[in-house]
């Protein structure tokens, strides 16, 4: 890697020099993310994902730049235009921006007003005009142009073609682009207006119909939702500058201000600046700014999907997945503890058919026969409905508990749904994908492509490649954490250990199916194309919770069990002695069991993985319930206080799940008495709630929300409570008072 490239890195990730060589070298050697920050701590530093994922960032930007810069070189050397200085410029810069700004003079051009010109002769007299030391007549020196041959038929059509060419030219200053983007990016405003056509109409982008703010400062969901709002023909909008401060400082780049030619070059600056630079840069700047509000809104998004996959599992309980309906009624799916589906159902048990009696008779005769623990029902349509008729119908000991269906109907018609049930309709999949949430919500989530889920902002607005490829890593991150069970996982959950992949997966399962359940982490060889390498990124994360070799349950590798076996050996026991056994372990000093390549940090996570074997890094799981009498839109008015449970966190707020079909919003404003930058900084997705309502809108059908309003509302109850304890006290001394008079008037009688 060059010097400058390095430097680059450095400043860019702030980390030591050793640290980014030893992360290069180690993806270099295909070492995956989660690989490297579990089990390298000593080569990074004990580096997190998201750091090491930075420095792979910043190295493929590193790459593709360099790879651009190569590509510009070479086409200008072609041309034989490629002077010592541009070369030093090109190969000297790291913006993408600015690289493009100096190849734009020697860019292959469509057929433009200044091409046209210079095919009718007219670019001398551009250089007669540009030229400072000439003072002679432009009018003059442009009646030599006049050609009926070349269409050039007056002297003001001579001037006009010399124009095109010098505002092409000054179109391509690469300091004059720079200056004005710089100056566009931080004192633009966009400005924003609605259409004709909705001018007397009302809509969800009503706050933007007129509206402006600083390019600098506008934060990316604005961003979004303006482009949305074009998008749908609804706005329109355009970064509005100072243009005579921009003129008078683009002119002192351009030329002298005692340039003899001055009057012309203003004129043809007017016209570059307006039909070529402008634009130009405009549309560089949204496009800067759309960029932004991606890579935001694609962070937001990768936090809510990592909540989500990281819900609390109700683990192996037999389950009646529900999946509720008012006309085509209610299908039930009858999962044993693994998820295997065993029975399915459809009962009536609402409106319009309301036939509750069969409904009762089908559930309970099911709950019998299997053994049933636990009821998950779909939040969807007739879902608080459903769950009231299931409250009614089974005993305590059952578990009723709504589960978020996002993205369930995708799974239903996708191609692993079919794959897993091609003899059951989309409903009854939907109904097992229900239960399957219930019982583990990373297994099943893991089968969904992570922007149906829902838990994003304008996810089908942002860089779609981008977004894929981040989605994809947290869904890598969140299984790896986690850790996978080799003998029950799914080929859809195992494709995403690390080091594995589809291919992998699928032999994996082939090779359990054939061969029976894994024993130990050593068998992992015998399956198909299961290198070496493959061992070494996937063996850690893969656990075997009753195999012949006790760590094998663990997040230990396989590389350091001979750590294990020589800390057993020094207190005079064995293995599985030693795992839980906190007393020994709080006693070993991991300075002892150093290696050449494994050091303290190692070490340390060995004895804490000892101490807390296999350990689910995942909360533990809760029953929530909404309020009984709140199940329609209709049913909220201001002022009441509702549970809910957060399904989506943007950076203007959270939406909240009350049980009503319609999610209402808690604005950023609303969530904290202290300024949050973020609302990830105050809640997220999964987590329980209480709100208080402080708006209704019934014909937009929103609902506001507030957590603030909540705590004040709390504050006012305590501070009604003092003061009325405090009347109390105060009539309480006041008779106290009065006794003491009367004592001391009328004596101890």
């Amino acid at each position: 890697m060059q010097t400058e490239d390095k430097k680059f890195l450095l400043e860019k990730t702030n980390l030591n020099e050793w640290q980014i060589d030893n992360i290069i070298s180690l993806f270099a050697e295909g070492m995956s993310i989660p690989f490297i920050s579990r089990y390298r701590k000593e080569k990074t530093g004990s580096l997190d994902e998201v750091k090491i994922s930075e420095v792979k960032e910043y190295y493929d930007f590193l790459t593709e730049l360099n790879d651009r810069k190569k590509t510009i070189l070479k086409t200008i050397e072609s041309q034989k235009k490629l002077t010592p200085e541009l070369e030093r410029k090109i190969k000297k810069t790291y913006s993408k921006n600015e690289l493009e700004d100096l190849y734009l003079p020697y860019k292959p051009k469509k057929r433009t007003k200044a091409t046209i010109a210079k095919e009718k002769g007219l670019e001398p007299l551009a250089e007669f005009i540009l030229d400072k030391n000439n003072s002679d007549s432009v009018e003059e020196f442009a009646e030599k142009f006049i050609s009926k041959e070349k269409n050039v038929n007056s002297i003001e059509e001579a001037i006009e073609g010399a124009g095109f060419i010098i505002a092409e030219r000054f179109s391509e200053n690469s300091d004059l682009r720079q200056f004005i983007r710089k100056t566009m990016s931080e004192q633009g405003v966009l400005r924003v207006e609605v259409t004709t056509e909705w001018k007397e109409k009302r809509s969800k982008f009503e706050q933007y119909y007129d509206y402006k703010e600083a390019v600098k400062t506008i934060p990316s969901h604005r961003i979004l939702a303006i482009r949305r709002g074009e998008k749908e023909k609804v706005l329109k909008s355009k970064i509005m500058m100072d243009n005579e401060y921009l003129k008078e400082n683009s002119i002192r780049i351009l030329f002298d201000k005692n340039h003899p030619k001055k009057e012309f070059l203003e004129k043809f600056f007017d016209d570059s600046l307006k039909r070529l630079i402008y634009p130009s840069i405009e549309l560089e700047v949204r496009l800067e700014l759309k960029k932004r509000a991606d890579e935001e809104a694609i962070i937001v998004f990768a936090l809510n999907l990592e909540n989500l996959l990281l819900s609390p599992p109700a683990g192996n309980k037999r389950t009646m997945g529900v999946d509720p309906g008012f006309r085509t009624g209610c299908k039930i799916a009858v999962l044993d503890e693994t998820g295997k589906l065993l029975d399915t159902a459809t009962i009536y048990p609402t409106k319009p058919h309301e036939k509750t009696e069969e409904a009762e008779k089908i559930v309970l005769s099911l709950i019998k026969k299997y053994n049933i623990e636990a009821v998950a029902i779909g939040n969807g349509t007739a879902s608080r409905e459903t769950r009231d008729f299931f409250k009614q119908i089974v005993d305590n000991s059952i578990i009723v508990s709504v589960v978020n269906e996002a993205g369930a109907s995708i799974y239903s018609a996708s191609e692993i749904a079919r794959k897993e049930f091609p003899d059951y309709d989309l409903t009854v999949r939907g109904a097992v994908s229900i239960g399957r949430r219930f019982q583990d919500p990373l297994a099943e989530l893991v089968k969904i492509d992570p922007k149906a889920i829902g838990v994003g902002q304008y996810q089908h607005d942002v860089n779609q490649s981008l977004l894929k490829k981040k989605l994809d890593n947290v869904v890598v991150s969140v299984v790896n954490r986690v850790g996978v069970n080799i003998n029950s996982a799914s080929e859809y959950l195992l494709k995403y250990v690390s080091g594995i992949g589809p291919v992998l997966a699928k032999n994996i399962v082939e090779y359990r199916d054939n061969n029976g359940m894994f024993k130990s982490r050593d068998n992992f060889k015998n399956i198909k194309s299961f290198g070496d390498k493959a061992f070494q990124q996937s063996a850690g994360f893969l656990r075997i919770s009753d195999g012949s070799n006790p760590l094998d349950k663990t997040g230990i590798h396989p590389e350091t069990y001979f750590i294990v076996e020589n800390m057993a050996k020094s207190y005079g026991i064995k293995i599985n002695e030693l795992i839980n056994n906190k007393e020994i372990l709080n006693k070993i000093e991991p300075e002892k069991f150093i290696t050449e390549q494994f050091g303290i940090p190692t070490i340390s996570d060995i004895i804490k993985e000892l101490k807390n074997p296999g350990r689910d890094p995942r909360k533990d799981f809760e029953v929530f319930e909404f309020d009984e009498n709140i199940k329609e839109f209709d049913d909220i008015e201001e002022g009441m206080i509702l549970k809910g449970v957060i399904t989506n966190v943007t950076n203007f707020g959270a939406f909240v799940d009350i049980g009503v079909h319609q999610d209402g919003l808690i604005h950023i404003s609303e969530l904290s008495h202290n300024f949050i930058k973020s609302p990830e900084e105050v809640v997220s997705v999964g987590e329980k709630v209480q709100v208080k309502a402080i708006s209704i809108d019934k014909e937009l059908k929103r609902i506001g929300l507030s957590i603030k309003a909540l705590t004040n509302y709390k504050k006012e109850n305590k501070n009604r409570n003092i003061k009325k304890d405090g009347n109390k006290n105060h009539k309480q001394n006041k008779k106290e008072d009065s006794l003491k008079k009367l004592i001391n008037k009328w004596g101890a009688k």
